[in-house]
């Protein structure tokens, strides 16, 4: 079919949205809202916007005003029947859309498809009261739709195929990437996105570092847009915090999706985030004030800070035993040393004043000296994963003397450049973050449950790897899809990282996926599908 008018039911912010990218496509967009006077204010919101774009060469005064001409408020729902589409952006309520349907099928020909925004709630639950289940689909966008080039296209369990094909065919045409997704919870993007969130609330509960220090090494050491408290803190716990457990409870308890007491709390005591001013941060005017911590002990911080305060940055005594899990992380840290002039310990056990360097995956400083035969009042583990010339993470086990630490921040701390800069050629400061023993660093459980969860996705056939991966960049911002960032870091690592905290901690959280293991065990990507034969 190809679309010539659609009608949007609900002209909040998200219905607005897709109106806006219909609209400038030249799609004739009916507006109707249940709220009297509702559908004009919408439009005349859009309009001021539109016009403010204009105003700064956004677009030309032509394609505003045809872009206009395309908005049609109606207050009759019955002139709904005129549209090929019918797209529902209304209440997240299961009982209320049912309803909603049953009266648009009273109005609209057979012919017509009737589409839900929904989010969370199961298209095939949506459309169970229609006499015609099979025009219904699942056709959910993401919030500022005009930015957000990603639509999930949802058909339920009897969704006709041709209707799945029109809705592709019409995100296309607005602009947008349309991914076919499974009608299960979360579909793909809210899916794929609960390890980044949920694993950052577990490390936070362990210990292992503030809130502050691990959205730094999310941000800046992997490459996240933002810092995982502070995306909560955007969305709202809120919001956040029931999509949580919604998601937890719909896979019946699947350990993956488990939620953290703290953003219940954080809920029940009204510390919502932005909006309130005040989650994990503070707010003054909807902007984040640094240095106002409302949780966490940062006495481990505030230790290690005040041990290279002691001892000052003087790396001309040192001398540094390696241990490496890969070879190519010892070359580079032994490339790095020798460049800054500091001198290699080489023999098979490192002599007692020797830093014992350990660059390690999925498995705390103890273990590792343990696992190398070395004393681990001597270690530092270092987190080989992430950028070392944008941050660097170093983690002592709980035995580690003082002055090895202060050696170990002296060679990778701020100022301490590794490699080459983002900044090329500039001496713009690298930071280290310290952190207390965590079975796996900060970088390496987030990035490796993201990976590992995108691997899961795929195995249930909830969507293809390809879709998965755009799904998951483009709805989440994320710096790879999931699939794509496993092929980046080696499916062989992200497999090593989660089976050694499996095998420590025995929290089913982190078992890998047989999509993982196979394609790691391979050594083939991890978009290969099964083939039939």
């Amino acid at each position: 079919m190809t679309v010539k008018s659609l009608a949007i039911i609900g002209t909040g912010i998200m219905g607005m949205g897709i109106a806006q990218i219909a609209a400038q496509v030249g799609i004739q967009v009916l507006l109707f809202d249940a709220k009297a006077g509702a559908a004009e204010q919408g439009r005349q919101s859009l309009q001021a916007m539109l016009e403010k774009l204009a105003a700064k060469g956004k677009f030309t005064d032509e394609q505003l005003q045809s872009t206009l001409k395309n908005l049609i408020v109606i207050e009759d729902i019955a002139k709904i029947a005129e549209a090929d589409v019918v797209i529902e952006a209304i209440i997240e309520n299961l009982e209320i859309k049912q309803q909603l349907f049953k009266q648009l099928e009273s109005i609209v020909p057979a012919e017509t498809i009737l589409a839900t925004n929904t989010s969370s709630l199961a298209v095939t639950a949506i459309a169970s009261n229609c006499e015609h289940p099979e025009r219904v689909a699942g056709f959910h966008f993401f919030n500022p739709v005009p930015l957000m080039k990603i639509v999930e296209v949802i058909p339920g369990i009897s969704t006709k195929s041709s209707v799945v094909e029109t809705l592709t065919s019409l995100a296309k045409r607005m602009g947008h990437l349309g991914v076919v997704a499974k009608d299960t919870p979360g579909f793909i993007v809210n899916h794929g996105g609960r390890a980044y969130g949920t694993e950052a609330l577990k490390i936070l509960g362990e210990g292992v570092a503030s809130f502050e220090d691990i959205d730094h090494i999310l941000r800046d050491g992997a490459g996240f847009r933002m810092g995982p408290f502070e995306l909560l803190d955007l969305t709202g716990i809120d919001v956040s915090h029931p999509v949580m457990e919604s998601i937890y409870n719909q896979y019946y308890f699947e350990p993956r999706y488990r939620p953290h007491p703290l953003t219940r709390q954080m809920l029940t005591g009204n510390k919502l985030g932005r909006k309130v001013g005040e989650g994990f941060y503070h707010y003054t005017e909807n902007k984040k004030q640094d240095g106002q911590k409302v949780s966490a002990d940062t006495s481990e911080q505030s230790l290690f800070e005040s041990l290279v305060l002691k001892t000052g940055s003087d790396t001309s005594n040192i001398s540094v035993w390696i241990g490496a899990d890969l070879a190519e992380d010892r070359q580079q840290l032994i490339d790095h040393l020798n460049a800054n002039g500091i001198t290699i310990d080489d023999n098979d056990k490192p002599n007692p004043d020797s830093l014992v360097l350990l660059a390690i995956y999925g498995e705390d400083t103890t273990n590792a000296a343990i696992r190398y035969q070395v004393n681990p009042n001597q270690a530092v583990a270092i987190d080989m994963l992430t950028d070392l010339s944008k941050h660097r993470t170093l983690m002592p086990s709980i035995v580690t003397q003082d002055n090895f630490i202060a050696q170990a921040y002296a060679l990778f701390g701020k100022n301490n450049k590794f490699g080459k800069s983002s900044d090329e050629g500039s001496n713009a400061a690298v930071d280290a973050t310290l952190i207390t023993e965590s079975t796996g660093f900060v970088a390496q459980r987030v990035v490796a449950m993201v990976i590992n969860l995108g691997c899961d996705i795929a195995m249930q056939g909830i969507a293809s790897p390809e879709d998965i991966d755009n799904a998951v960049k483009l709805g989440l911002g994320y710096p790879y899809g999931p699939i794509s960032w496993g092929d980046e870091l080696g499916a062989q690592r992200i497999l090593l990282i989660l089976e050694r905290i499996y095998g420590l901690t025995g929290d089913p959280r982190y078992r890998p996926s047989p999509w993982l293991q196979r394609r790691a065990t391979l050594g083939i990507s991890l978009f290969t599908q099964q083939t039939n034969h």
